[in-house]
Formats: C-alpha cells, sequence, structure tokens
C-alpha cells in the first residue's frame, strides 16, 4: 500500500459511511497505518491508552501479540503523526458512544477484528484501491486488509521516509527478531 492509496481509502470512507460512523472509520485506517497496529491491538485500544492530546498511543503488553518463543513485548509508546492526531481529536470531539474502547460498533461497545476488516476492505473496494503484490503485479481491492496497512508502514519507511533501514522497520513494527523484519520486507522498493 502506497500514502497515496491510504489517502484515497480515507476519502472513499466520507462519501460512503453514514455521517456518524464517517469519523470513526477514517480514524480506524489513519491509526492503523499510522501506529501499524496488528487489528487484534485495534479493538483493543482504550480511550484512555491515548497520551498527550492524542499525539502519543500508549499499547500495554496485554495488547500486543505476543512473540512466538512466549515471550511478552514490553509496553511501547508510539508518537503519532499530526495527521492522526487530529484524526482522533475530531472523531472523540463527536461522539456516538462512550464504551472504554476506542472503536466501538453499532451493536457492540467494542468493534470486532471483523468488523474492523470490513471496513478496511469497504474503503478500499469504494477507493478502487489495487494493492501491490510482491511479484510487482497489482492485487484487487477486495485484497486490503488491516495487515496490508501495516505492510505499507514498511513501504513508506523504505520509500518515502529518508535515512530508515531495516532495523528501523522492525523497531516500528515491533517484531522480536531483525530476521522476520528481513524475510517480510527486503524486497520492498518503489512500485
Amino acid at each position: 500500500m502506497t500514502p497515496e492509496q491510504v489517502d484515497q481509502m480515507r476519502t472513499a470512507v466520507f462519501q460512503t459511511s453514514a455521517d456518524y460512523l464517517a469519523e470513526r472509520n477514517d480514524t480506524m485506517i489513519a491509526l492503523l497505518y499510522d501506529a501499524d497496529l496488528r487489528v487484534g491491538e485495534l479493538v483493543n485500544v482504550d480511550v484512555e491508552y491515548l497520551r498527550g492530546h492524542h499525539a502519543k498511543l500508549y499499547l500495554t503488553t496485554e495488547i500486543q501479540e505476543d512473540y512466538p518463543n512466549d515471550n511478552s513485548p514490553t509496553p511501547k509508546t508510539l508518537a503519532l503523526t499530526s495527521d492522526t492526531t487530529h484524526a482522533l481529536t475530531t472523531y472523540l470531539n463527536t461522539p456516538w458512544k462512550n464504551p472504554d474502547a476506542l472503536f466501538p460498533s453499532c451493536s457492540n461497545d467494542r468493534i470486532t477484528t471483523q468488523g474492523v476488516r470490513n471496513v478496511v476492505e469497504k474503503a478500499a473496494v469504494e477507493a478502487d484501491v489495487r494493492p501491490y503484490k510482491v511479484d510487482g503485479t497489482r492485487g484487487n481491492p477486495e485484497d486490503v486488509s488491516p495487515h496490508a496497512l501495516r505492510h505499507g508502514v514498511a513501504y513508506r519507511m523504505m520509500n518515502h521516509e529518508s535515512g530508515n533501514t531495516l532495523y528501523d522497520v522492525r523497531n516500528r513494527l515491533r517484531h522480536r527478531s531483525i530476521q522476520t523484519t528481513e524475510q517480510i520486507y527486503d524486497h520492498i522498493t518503489e512500485a
């Protein structure tokens, strides 16, 4: 996913979502892409995890994905871009529900992982975003998932931000080992 494709998805959210859900859906996509969250982490974020006037996100050990070797990740505070901070502030200033969870659904106080997948896929389909594949071909909008946004973070870091190494990508994505990062992202080049 390129930054332009993410912007197209965010625009599509406002064109296709119900008014009261547009801010929520846009903020979900912005936070997934900015904070490189896994979908299971996003659904477990509570409002209280936001810090510094929404400029930082505190990730507890409990909501982060455990490493394959049963070690738990340490708590982490992630700095957010001004764009994501603005989206969060706007969203939180127009609440349609007030649960502990940052992202409720229409029927529950916390959106499900499938609910997030549906929001992301719908935005990609409406924006007609065709993600790039490892072999250089283009996928279909239905191929876009929350994890594709996470891959987009690595793409952005390696191609649109200067000076990043695979170690920087590993640290941002919170991989346990550099081998994971190398295996998945060593091939990333400008599409």
